[in-house]
């Protein structure tokens, strides 16, 4: 990508506010994924399906291409997301470093797409290379630069916690509806029973998906910015090394805790979204019934729509990973409370309620934690290692994805799974033995029971968010020190953003009132009189808008002062000895904080000096 290229009017962002907009939010953060992460939740969920129902794919190699396919993809997908890590670490454009990306990979995504499922009529051997090579084009390649980019925009956006938290669980409700209510809802009910095994149907059906994924990525490049990125612009950066980056991100025992939380979540949740169909095919109802996918994952999945406006108010009271602990021990139960029962509806989908209301905090607030942990890295290193990271953290994602199909390709293979057949243009389905069955029910309910209790253990060591307000304020002490080491006149990055901001509208009114009066001209109107009639119009709207930020600002502070009014009520009903003992609690407390953040400010800064004399030595 020419730098030059991304310097054009036509690619800047549509945001230029240095808070977070409501237009961002929507645009950016819920509509726009829709269209990727929507064809990445069928791909999850029905591609596997494709293979072993439609093209039959089990016949190759005994069953055993569907089980070693898979792992040699992963290896390729593993290296492209240490490459795309790399890449987008060094890139420096006006559009920031991840969003250009984002923009390439909305042609991609979409092409890809398409060619993941129109696999030629041809023998067993043509077909598998077909779909070798257009897997690794959609995982490998394409889906990467979406996936990279897409996830970094969250900690990118802004250093703001509580914005940055919004916009996860903004990001993350994208990630539900689209799962929630087309994967779930309309695919078993009205879309599987049409396609049944019909190639030609599968094939019109998902390049219509592939094709809606463009124009939805474009909306989420336009209306997303890099405000972290952009504290950077016009100062030159030091080149990191990568094994500097790699050895820094994996010596961070927050992040380490990140990534094997993750991996665990993953493993579980990809067989689970494997699982899913078989289960309610063989197990809980019949092949395509149209009814019990629906139910399981609609009833089972109604806390993930509840749990939007419930959530983040309960992380900011009593802390994000608090919050995902409890959760998780819940995520557990319910797994349990459906593997007990697993051919009985009625306690599986209460047991897939109680699951997915422990499942909204990781769902909706895990993303703010990993960027609290970004940050955190940034203050002990003095590194940004956004792409590194969430190389790692893509790394994770698609090899568990690999390993966990080719696993259960493994297990139903071995176990004697039996594919449908496509009789007079009907389907049929075969009957499948016990060792199926279970296999199937381990995968989609028993194993979430495990790995639920092991992410709440791992969890409980994650108190990254504890100190993050502390070292966000050292971030900036040190950026004012390097500005005025280097000479230059420090500007708060608010400051900056505000101006920015300003010229832009400026910027913006000059080329209005050019083109108003080429139209004026045009259409024998008066220039004035419509000049004027939009300086009203805008004068209006920034009087809205400013009364609005009034208003919030407003809002928070009489929240606040209704907190302290009730401690202040709460500590006048305790008696002179039990307000004393509170205090001295509260004050012990303090100190033990204190004395903490003090420790492992003397630990992060004598880190900081290694890492930066390491890398002065190295530009020597």
């Amino acid at each position: 990508m020419k730098k030059s290229i991304l310097n054009l009017r036509l690619f800047n962002s549509q945001v230029h506010s240095r808070n977070v907009e409501s237009k961002e939010k929507w645009l950016g953060y819920l509509f726009g994924p829709c269209g990727a992460l929507l064809l990445n939740a069928i791909m999850a969920t029905y591609l596997n399906v494709y293979y072993t129902d439609v093209l039959k794919l089990t016949a190759i190699w005994g069953g055993a291409f569907l089980v070693m396919f898979p792992l040699a993809s992963k290896i390729i997908d593993a290296v492209t997301n240490v490459v795309m890590g790399y890449v987008i670490d060094r890139t420096r454009t006006k559009q920031g470093k991840a969003r250009p990306w984002l923009l390439l990979s909305a042609p991609l995504v979409a092409i890809s797409g398409i060619l993941l499922f129109t696999v030629p009529n041809a023998d067993l051997g043509v077909q598998a290379i077909w779909v070798t090579i257009s897997y690794n084009l959609f995982y490998s390649f394409a889906f990467t630069i979406y996936n990279m980019s897409h996830n970094l925009m969250c900690p990118l956006s802004t250093r703001n916690t509580v914005q940055r938290g919004g916009l996860s669980v903004f990001n993350q409700i994208s990630t539900i509806m689209m799962s929630g209510i087309v994967v779930a809802l309309i695919f078993p009910m009205a879309i599987m029973p049409f396609l049944g095994v019909d190639k030609s149907k599968w094939i019109l059906v998902m390049s219509f998906f592939s094709i809606v994924a463009l124009p939805l990525t474009l909306l989420e490049y336009y209306f997303t910015k890099e405000r972290v990125t952009e504290e950077n612009v016009g100062k030159e950066e030091k080149k990191i090394p990568f094994l500097v980056q790699l050895k820094v991100v994996l010596s961070d025992k927050y992040m380490i805790i990140m990534l094997v939380y993750f991996l665990i979540y993953t493993i579980g949740t990809t067989l689970k979204n494997i699982g899913l169909v078989y289960y309610c095919n063989y197990v809980l109802g019949t092949y395509n019934d149209g009814v019990t996918q629906m139910l399981v994952s609609v009833i089972g999945g109604v806390p993930m729509g509840i749990g939007i406006f419930a959530v983040w108010p309960l992380a900011k009271k009593f802390g994000k990973k608090n919050v995902t602990v409890v959760g998780f021990l819940l995520y557990a139960l319910g797994s349990a409370v459906c593997w007990m029962a697993p051919r009985s509806l009625p306690i599986v989908l209460a047991g897939q309620f109680i699951k997915n209301i422990g499942g909204l905090p990781c769902a909706y607030v895990f993303m703010a934690l990993f960027a609290d942990g970004l940050d955190h890295i940034e203050w002990k290193s003095g590194i940004r290692c956004d792409g590194m990271a969430m190389s790692l953290y893509n790394i994770i994602a698609v090899a568990t994805v690999g390993i966990a199909t080719a696993i259960f390709n493994a297990l139903l293979s071995g176990a004697g799974y039996v594919a449908p057949e496509l009789v007079d243009g009907v389907t049929v389905a075969a009957e499948q033995s016990k060792t199926v069955n279970d296999v199937i029910t381990f995968s989609f309910v028993g194993l979430e029971t495990i790995t639920g209790l092991a992410m709440a253990g791992l969890l409980l060591f994650l108190t990254v968010e504890k100190t993050i307000g502390k070292k966000q304020q050292k971030i900036r002490e040190y950026q004012k020190a390097e500005a005025l080491a280097r000479g230059e006149e420090w500007e708060e990055p608010e400051v900056k953003a505000a101006k920015e901001e300003e010229a832009f509208f400026v910027e913006s009114e000059e080329i209005f009132r050019q083109e108003l009066k080429l139209k004026c001209e045009k259409k024998g109107l008066n220039y004035d009189e419509e000049l004027q009639k939009h300086i009203d119009k805008v004068s209006l709207k920034r009087k809205k808008e400013a009364e609005k930020k009034n208003k919030a600002k407003e809002k928070e502070e009489l929240r606040l002062r209704r907190i302290e009014e009730k401690q202040r009520e709460k500590s006048a009903r305790l008696t002179p000895e039990q307000r004393g003992k509170k205090e001295e609690k509260a004050r012990i407390r303090a100190e033990r904080d204190e004395k903490k953040w003090q420790e492992e400010l003397l630990k992060g800064e004598a880190y900081r000096a290694k890492i930066q004399a390491a890398l002065a030595k190295r530009t020597k």
